[in-house]
Parts: structure tokens; sequence; C-alpha cells
């Protein structure tokens, strides 16, 4: 339910405020979103970022470069908010239903990602998502987590404090053995081995930023609903997804994968401000979730703290966290999205696909490479994970960036060098940044 100002504050002097400037908001909205340009060329889509011409950028899955849209409406909310603060926190959060721009931002999601716009918490990063859901868990002692060996930091971490709090466990099992030689049959056969009886969620990673591996999440979801049959309502499995590198890198709408809740941050791949990101979660999910912070989202829950009265059932809105943020962010993640309806999900990904595979083929023809991100698109992404004999990755990125190739390296026990084409790349830098990669080798 999204929150009208008049109900929820319910305030003489507000109200007078509001009739002094009736529409004015509305015509903000309406100037923050307009038409979007034709990106049937993709050297037009590269064209709405700002970064560096001299260097050939292939590290901009970790923290986006703002495309032009979304600097757009950044700087349309800055600047509303700075001319009239209050009158802009007001008509934006707690004004009318039509007005109310996390609900534009709720909105926009679910055009992109599918379900429902309360569906969807909004959040400010993939740490923050996951850490919703593991510490919402209404766990037991005795209860089991099982996550894999290949997820991020974060997503171990939510998942150990979630259990040490409840005294239960957490299992981690490797899906693969080698990047290279990942395949469907084998991560779904592990997780159908390692779910057990006590088991109430099973945590995965869409696309591996260690390897470049990516996990066959629908699939991986049938096996989750195959070990519930016969589960009581209480005792079912969740599948909880770190989606972040998969989202806008892979064709696949969040709520159509399968799994209870999708965690991302939303300052990556999806190209949103920096700073947000969201939780999708599915409305049978979120009965099993607890919140965790007061939430300025949901008018039930403020007039239930009024009235003395039961608290509303789980929902995004309710597991949206409160509190004041910096919204010229937070309400730009609309723009973002429609961003992407305008260049095509499907395309995008497939683009990214393509430039990727490129980069792969590249590699494995290279002497002295290792590549340890599988070629087969259906295991792969947007990342791609590689070692140069003789050199560590550290080296690795430190010569490419001499030759004015921004690369990265993967931030695990074992590390890699990691290429990764995105929309502001194009198969002629690509073949610019392979060349840099043999030139090391020459050197």
């Amino acid at each position: 339910m999204d929150i009208s100002r008049r109900r929820f504050l319910a305030g003489g002097g507000s109200l007078a405020i509001a009739t002094m400037v009736p529409g004015a908001f509305a015509a903000t909205l309406e100037k923050h979103a307009p038409p979007m340009a034709d990106f049937t060329r993709w050297s037009d889509v590269k064209a709405q970022f700002r970064l560096a011409p001299d260097r050939l950028h292939f590290a901009s899955f970790y923290f986006v470069s703002h495309p032009k849209p979304v600097r757009d409406a950044i700087d349309t909310f800055r600047a509303t908010l700075d001319a009239n603060p209050f009158l802009t926190v007001e008509h934006g959060m707690f004004e009318s239903e039509t007005e109310n721009l996390q609900g534009d931002v709720r909105r926009a999601a679910a055009d992109y990602g599918g379900g429902r716009p309360n569906d969807y918490a909004i959040t400010g990063s993939t740490t923050m998502g996951l850490a919703l859901v593991y510490q919402g868990l209404k766990l037991k002692a005795g209860d089991d987590l099982l996550l894999t060996t290949h997820d991020h930091y974060v997503h171990h971490e939510a998942a150990r404090m979630a259990a040490e709090h409840a005294g239960a466990t957490v299992r981690r099992i490797p899906l693969y053995d080698r990047g290279i030689d990942a395949s469907v049959a084998t991560m779904t056969a592990r997780v159908r081995e390692a779910i057990r009886p006590t088991t109430r969620a099973v945590g995965v990673t869409w696309v591996h930023s260690s390897t470049g591996v990516r996990v066959p999440v629908r699939e991986i979801a049938a096996v989750v609903e195959e070990a519930n049959r016969g589960r009581d309502a209480a005792d079912r499995v969740l599948l909880i997804v770190d989606g972040v590198h998969g989202l806008a890198a892979v064709e696949g709408r969040p709520a159509e994968l399968g799994c209870d809740f999708f965690c991302a941050g939303t300052h990556k791949w999806i190209l949103a401000p920096r700073g947000t990101g969201f939780l999708y979660g599915r409305p049978e999910a979120w009965a099993r979730l607890r919140p965790l912070f007061p939430t300025f989202s949901n008018l039930a829950a403020f007039e239930s703290w009024m009235n003395d009265s039961a608290p509303p059932a789980m929902s995004g809105t309710v597991a949206t966290p409160g509190g004041f943020t910096a919204y010229e962010h937070q309400w730009a993640m609309a723009a973002a999205f429609r961003f992407q309806q305008a260049i095509g999900p499907a395309r995008a990904a497939a683009r990214i696909r393509d430039l990727n595979q490129q980069v792969r083929a590249g590699l494995a023809a290279m002497p002295r490479v290792t590549l340890h991100t599988p070629r087969d698109p259906e295991v792969s992404a947007g990342i791609v994970c590689f070692e140069v004999a003789g050199l560590s990755p550290d080296d690795v990125v430190k010569r490419l960036l001499e030759r004015k190739v921004v690369a990265s390296t993967s931030p695990y026990k074992t590390t890699y060098a990691r290429l990764s084409a995105s929309l502001v790349n194009d198969p002629a830098e690509v073949d610019a940044a392979l060349r840099a990669v043999r030139a090391i080798l020459a050197a």
C-alpha cells in the first residue's frame, strides 16, 4: 500500500502547505521522465556515458557510470530537493499515491522484473537485501542453511550471522570443481544431493564473480520444488538468490526464475544510481520473514503504531527500511529501469553475451593463458576470469592498465584476473583489450 501524506501525517499545517502548490510536483515528475532516445544503434547507447575516453573500461560491472537518462533524473531530483527540500520530500514520499516516488520505482521495477510492485523492497545494495532476508528468516535451533563455496563474502556472512543468532547451521557445497568444467547437470545434482530434511533455505549466486560461472537458477528452483513436496509450509525450503551479476547481463526476469527471494544492487549491470538496490520476494514467501526496520513505505504500518493495533502482513513495502536517505538517487532508479526497457532487456543481454563470448574465445586461443570461465553461454555471462602463466592476477591488471585497459581481480582466496565487457564496450574495444593481453604475453 502506498502512503498518502494526508493520511500519514494528518496535520493541518502540512495540509495547508500542500494546497499552496497544487499540481507542482506532478509537473516535476513529468519533467524527470522525458521520452527516451532511440537506441537502435549501439553507438547511441555507448554515448550515454561520460567514461574517460582515454581508457577501455572492462570493469564496469563493479561500480557503474550513470547513463544520461539516470544523470538527468538525479539532477532533476537534486535541484528540486535543494530548492524545496521539505515540500519535495513531503510530496514525493507522503503525498498522494499517484505522486509517491517510491511507488514509481516499484512500478518500474515490476515492469522490468515481473511480479507486483509491492513484491519489491527498495534497498541500498545486494548486501542489505541479503541481510534483510537471512536475518528476517524465522529460524530455530537445528535448522540448516545450504549455501555454496562460490558465494561472495556478504552472502556467507549474512547467513552465518542469522544462523548464529538462532542456533542454526550453515553448510557450503561446491557446485563444480573447476569453473571451466561447470555444467547445468553437475550444479543441479550437487544441490539435490545436499538438501536435508532440516534445510530451510538454499542460497545461490546467479553469476559467480569468483569464476564467471552462471548458475542455472531455474533448474535449481525445480530441485527445491521437488524437495518441498510433502513438507509442511513452515518447513519448506526457500530459494534465495544473489542476482546482482545476472540482472541485466542475462536474460531472465527475477519474478520468473522460480526463486523465493532475489537480492540485487542496481548500481552494476542495471545501470541505476550508485547506492541503490532491491529485494524481490514472492507474495507467499514474504510471510516467512519478519521485518527488521521500521518502514516509511507502508501506511498500515504507521497506522498500526498510531492505533496500537497489529502490524500489517509482511510485503516489499513493509520490508523496505525507513529513514531519510539520498532520495535523488533512490527515486532515479526508475529512470534506469526505463532505460533498460528502451534498449530492450533481451537485446541488452544478447549484446553482453556476444561481447563476452568474443573475450572468452580470444583468451582461450592464447598460449600461457588459462581461461576459468566456461565458454558455453548457458553457464557463463558477463564476467570472464583468466590467468597468465608467470604473472599474478594483480600484475596482469597492472600491466593492462599501463596499456589503458581497466580490468579487475576477483576478491577471493583464489583470485583471477577479470575482463568484463558491458554496454559501454563494442567489438573493436574487445579486440583492443585482447591485443593488450597479447602484448603482455610478448613482453
